[in-house]
């Protein structure tokens, strides 16, 4: 069990490796976008009006935070593909990144694109194994039977067993939180706190951040001042993480940590995945304590959040923004503090091992054939 599970933990460290420098090129392209906006007072660069507008400049930065979405949007079909490619060689990567495209599409979030590309790099070795085909026909195994039959079982699972669940789970999830608003504030704050910390972008995190927009327009204000808080306290934690823990870091995280904090400054919290698929044992629940702790801070203490933005160009026009940027920074610290502790000094060293034995496995069986 201990060896199954190594090898597993090596195959997504491995995706890791090959998602890290999407996240870095996403996260840095739409801060350039939304910083400039910024100097034109815009705080939803990413709107599609803007990119009508009369301005030139307002247009190029529209559209650089559209290509830095782009990046971003890969993010968990290239972590399939790899993860798959890590199981199965070349075989695995069409239906990875299939797999990939449909937990995005499905919202399914990271542990769906890590579940996606397990299922489709041990279809792929199952297949690769099991059918004999006669030696004139052996042929047919790699560029058929492979890639239509593990795609196909990849997508089958992904849409009807991981999709299902997620999908009910987002629901119950937005009737649950509608019904909390009308609560206790500070527990209010604190579930959609941790709601947003534990998947960064995936289906829980939608239900929570869209709930309370939602409710923006009844002008009930605590839920988005909550989601707005959480979204960004992941990111920024993780990435001082990097800094004050720099020996547990190989130089792939640190990079990623000096990434994920311009992607929490501007108030995207994908710039944690990195840490959270490398170790979500560990860090998806310190994600979630550090964000329901920053959200019911800020809620509980009066600051109040109008406007569904949760870049630091928007912290502002915050009611009592000191309160709002001492709950994010008490948040964040938390994070980095308590991630930097409970992370093993040789920990660093782990995806870079990784990628080395599976270069190095790889160049063997091309040198061979």
């Amino acid at each position: 069990m201990k060896k199954i599970a190594s090898e597993i933990k090596n195959h997504v460290l491995t995706g890791i490796s090959y998602m890290i420098p999407l996240v870095i090129a996403g996260a840095v392209i739409m801060a350039i976008s939304r910083v400039g906006g910024s100097f034109f007072g815009i705080v939803d660069i990413w709107d599609g009006s803007h990119g009508e507008s009369a301005n030139a400049i307002i247009r190029l930065l529209h559209s650089l935070d559209g290509f830095g979405g782009t990046a971003l949007g890969l993010m968990f079909p290239v972590i399939s593909a790899f993860i798959a490619y890590s199981i199965s060689d070349k075989l695995g990567i069409a239906p990875g990144l299939v797999g990939g495209m449909l937990v995005k599409d499905i919202n399914a979030g990271f542990l769906g694109a890590i579940v996606s590309g397990l299922i489709a790099g041990y279809a792929c070795l199952l297949i690769k194994n099991k059918i004999k085909l006669p030696k004139s026909m052996a042929s047919v195994v790699p560029v058929f039977l492979v890639p239509v039959l593990g795609t196909l079982i990849t997508v089958l699972l992904v849409n009807y067993v991981i999709g299902t669940p997620f999908a009910a789970l987002n629901v119950g999830l937005e009737s649950w939180l509608n019904g909390l608003s009308g609560g206790n504030a500070i527990v209010m704050a604190a579930v959609v706190g941790a709601m947003v910390g534990f998947d960064l972008g995936g289906p829980v995190n939608k239900a929570a951040v869209t709930t309370a927009m939602a409710l923006l327009t009844s002008n009930v204000y605590a839920p988005n001042t909550a989601a707005q808080v959480a979204i960004i306290i992941p990111p920024i934690g993780l990435g001082l993480a990097t800094i004050f823990a720099k020996n547990k870091y190989n130089n792939e995280l640190k990079e990623a940590g000096k990434s994920a904090v311009i992607m929490g400054l501007v108030g995207i919290s994908e710039g944690a995945i990195p840490f959270a698929v490398e170790n979500p044992l560990k860090v998806i629940p310190i994600n979630m304590i550090g964000s329901a702790l920053g959200s019911a801070m800020a809620v509980g203490l009066g600051a109040v959040n109008t406007a569904p933005i949760s870049g630091f160009y928007g912290w502002f026009t915050v009611e009592k923004w000191p309160i709002y940027v001492i709950s994010i920074a008490t948040g964040a610290l938390f994070i980095a503090i308590l991630t930097s502790l409970l992370r093993s000094k040789d920990a660093g060293q782990e995806v870079e091992s990784a990628v080395e034995e599976f270069d190095e496995a790889a160049w063997e069986e091309q040198w061979e054939a």
